[in-house]
């Protein structure tokens, strides 16, 4: 009896051990037709260990002239979670970072895999959200762009959006120089989605290459503090300084008010963050005068010496009698300038001609962009003269009917300066890569506007325009030569 018992014992288990075995095998035959076959396993174990993270690259660093840094990229932290999280653990992160439960459910619902919750929070909030300690929720450091000197030519540098791509100012026009490449990396994640250190999570791998502007920050600063002293003082609602170098054509200030401080782009409107010296048209007023009396003189039309008579202070014109503020009597074009006389204005532009005072407009770079390449650089607008009438011809004279750029005006002035050589303003003075020397960027392209004796001429006469007599004689200043030019819109 016994020993009928034990061969009953042994059946079973060894029924039982079959059974294991054949269980084995079917679970083994199983895994590898997943894993082998149609990889469905593997895929599986992909998505709950591994993720696919994108990291922008840090950006390049922009420099002044002089190596003043204008702005860097910082790492800051930012909030992710990986997955479904419960509606605890919702309400304890919109808790500790300010916002409500809805936006956190409308930035988990837009992803079913990595999702940024928040980018780019404060150190307390990263404190705060690292001690909830929440499974699934983590902390990812992100580059970030820094402007150390705050709204400092804010308005010219511009700034990348919060995905690291320049949609303003230099960031904008040097986007391709300093992005670098973006970083597509697979990251694996521990039990609680937290994802494991990796030194491929370094963005500097990436990094975009340097720029050094032709700006000088100090001279910047200066320019800057000047524009808000002259509006507090006139009561301006804006203005615009600009400094250009006449032989180089690098543009060494450029100070816009009201400005922007970059480090604020996501609170401010976007409209209020363009740089109106390149995107603005405006009517240059009398400051035109000083590219009639070029013309006259280039074509020789007329000399430095000849006289004009504006006595009455008007003329007429078919359609419009245009008038000074006073009678002038016998001018020459230097008085035109000191003066600023409308009537010799249009004097002047009838003894030239149409024809040849729309060709020198054209050359010192009226009716078209500057080359500057600078994003939405208007060309302002410069009718052809086969369009003009007589009227529209007269009032040109003095800067109505025509719109120019802040930056076109100061570039055509400069090429007077300049020997009659124009220049296209120039933003950047180099460049190197991460690991690079710096690199001088070429010379500006020129071309000549009008004969050497011309500029001179012209330039000799502007001078007479800060003197005691002239219109800009607050302008003058002692013991520096000044040459300039007033001018009033409508």
């Amino acid at each position: 009896m016994r020993s009928a018992e034990l061969r009953a014992a042994a059946t079973r288990v060894g029924a039982i051990r079959a059974l294991g075995l054949f269980a084995f095998l079917i679970l083994a035959a199983r895994a590898a037709h997943l894993t082998v076959i149609d990889k469905q396993g593997g895929a599986l174990w992909d998505r709950q260990v591994y993720t696919r993270l994108e990291l922008p690259a840090a950006r390049g660093m922009i420099f002044d002239r002089r190596g003043s840094e204008l702005a860097v990229t910082v790492n800051v932290p930012s909030v992710y979670a990986i997955g479904e999280l419960t509606p605890k653990a919702r309400h304890a992160l919109a808790r500790a970072l300010g916002v409500s439960n809805e936006t956190i459910d409308s930035r988990l619902s837009k992803r079913k895999g990595f999702a940024y919750i928040s980018r780019w929070v404060s150190p307390a909030q990263a404190a705060r959200v690292a001690q909830l300690g929440l499974q699934n929720v983590g902390l990812i450091a992100e580059p970030k762009r820094a402007y150390p000197a705050g709204s400092l030519a804010g308005r010219l540098l511009g700034f990348p959006n919060i995905d690291g791509i320049g949609v303003r100012g230099i960031e904008q026009r040097e986007d391709s120089w300093l992005a670098g490449t973006p970083l597509t990396i697979r990251v694996e994640r521990d039990g609680g989605g937290q994802l494991l250190a990796d030194t491929q999570l370094r963005p500097t791998d990436a990094a975009g290459g340097d720029i050094k502007l032709t700006l000088d920050a100090s001279l910047q600063a200066e320019a800057e503090n000047a524009l808000a002293d002259a509006i507090a003082q006139t009561g301006a609602r804006g203005g615009t300084i600009i400094t250009v170098d006449p032989k180089s054509g690098d543009i060494l200030a450029l100070a816009e008010a009201p400005s922007f401080d970059p480090n604020s782009f996501r609170t401010t409107p976007y409209s209020k963050t363009g740089a109106s010296a390149f995107d603005a048209m405006v009517e240059p007023g009398s400051t035109m005068k000083i590219f009639v009396a070029a013309a006259a003189l280039e074509s020789g039309a007329m000399t430095a010496d000849e006289w004009m008579d504006t006595s009455g202070g008007e003329i007429d014109v078919p359609g419009k009698t245009i008038r000074d503020r006073r009678d002038f009597g016998e001018l020459r074009l230097s008085g035109m300038l000191q003066y600023s006389s409308n009537v010799a204005a249009v004097i002047a532009a009838q003894a030239t001609g149409a024809e040849a005072h729309y060709e020198i407009l054209q050359r010192f770079g009226f009716g078209r962009p500057t080359g500057s390449r600078f994003p939405n650089e208007s060309a302002g607008l410069v009718r052809d003269w086969h369009d003009w009438q007589p009227v529209d011809h007269a009032t040109i004279a003095y800067g109505q009917g025509i719109s120019t750029t802040v930056v076109q005006l100061a570039a055509a002035t400069a090429a007077l300066a300049n020997d009659g050589i124009w220049r296209t303003p120039r933003l950047v003075l180099a460049r190197r890569t991460p690991d690079g020397p710096w690199l001088t960027a070429p010379p500006s392209d020129s071309h000549r506007a009008v004969s050497a004796e011309t500029a001179r001429t012209v330039l000799e006469m502007m001078s007479d325009v800060v003197s005691a007599d002239g219109t800009g004689r607050n302008a003058n200043l002692a013991g520096l030569q000044v040459a300039g030019k007033t001018g009033t819109a409508q």
